[in-house]
């Protein structure tokens, strides 16, 4: 009974700060706003509690607690990117698309390159939820379910231009690449962001509704380091056990495929890492 308390107060005090957007959705449901949460992750399990709609999205200038993969904080400036979460019901664990992840990784990556054309070729996925440009990381996606319950949490760094020191080698965002590669980059964060969610949506409905055939080799066309040498670490992040090879693929459950000494392994879990200037083609 205590644990009940707090949660309905929570979800009262959500929908009472809760605005929403003129953002088309073509899952037909809401996209809702706060300027600060503690997580889109959390605020999205809330609107499922209370019966929101499938592909209910919530989107914030800024997150206090936000995580990536296995726990791992998000580190990025307030009212510069674009975090959120959308909701998907299914009517069941089995009905939930196979390799959602990935897939949602492969509309994400469409849609950087829908808004920001000049990046066109150069956005790619790394497997397994990671969007990258030009070999930095500019996005991430968490994806967890409670049985046919999916949220998918995306973090995109979108206007950012600096990053904290740990990050600067690692880190990029779409502004910095956009003006790299030689062209003025939308600088309206708010409107901007919203066109980004925007193309999102559209093209995360395609992707997963449609439950298109040919995703796997669309996904493969850009997938980061595909033939290319790699490291990867099987299960945990901090096994001792390191795995080095080709990465030749993924198989149509979203496992990743690495070729070693002419045999090629299928992973599920692990953490793949890379070369710097070893890198080459295999």
């Amino acid at each position: 009974m205590d644990l009940e308390i707090p949660a309905a107060r929570t979800i009262l005090k959500a929908s009472e700060t809760m605005k929403e957007k003129s953002i088309i959705n073509p899952f037909g449901a809401p996209v809702y706003y706060q300027e600060a949460v503690s997580s889109t992750m959390e605020e999205s399990r809330l609107l499922a509690a209370r019966g929101e709609a499938h592909g209910t999205v919530i989107v914030a200038d800024f997150q206090e607690q936000g995580r990536g993969r296995a726990g791992r904080p998000w580190l990025a400036a307030r009212g510069q990117n674009l975090f959120f979460t959308i909701l998907l019901r299914f009517a069941c664990f089995k009905a939930i698309p196979r390799a959602i992840t990935l897939r949602t990784g492969l509309a994400v990556s469409l849609a950087i390159e829908d808004f920001a054309p000049p990046l066109r070729g150069q956005v790619k996925v790394k497997w397994p939820n990671d969007i990258m440009l030009f070999s930095k990381k500019t996005a991430g996606i968490l994806t967890e379910s409670d049985s046919s319950l999916v949220y998918i949490g995306i973090g995109i760094n979108v206007f950012q231009r600096e990053f904290p020191a740990q990050l600067k080698a690692k880190a990029t965002s779409i502004l910095i690449e956009t003006e790299r590669a030689g062209q003025s980059g939308n600088t309206d964060r708010e409107r901007g962001r919203d066109i980004l969610l925007g193309h999102i949506l559209a093209r995360l409905y395609t992707e997963l509704t449609a439950d298109r055939a040919d995703w796997r080799s669309r996904l493969e066309e850009r997938l980061f380091k595909k033939d290319e040498r790699v490291r990867f670490t099987p299960g945990l992040a901090d096994s001792p056990l390191k795995v080095e090879g080709a990465l030749r693929g993924i198989d149509p459950d979203g496992g990743l495929i690495i070729e070693t000494e002419g045999d090629k392994r299928l992973f599920t879990t692990g953490e793949l890492d890379v070369y710097g200037e070893s890198e080459r083609k295999l």
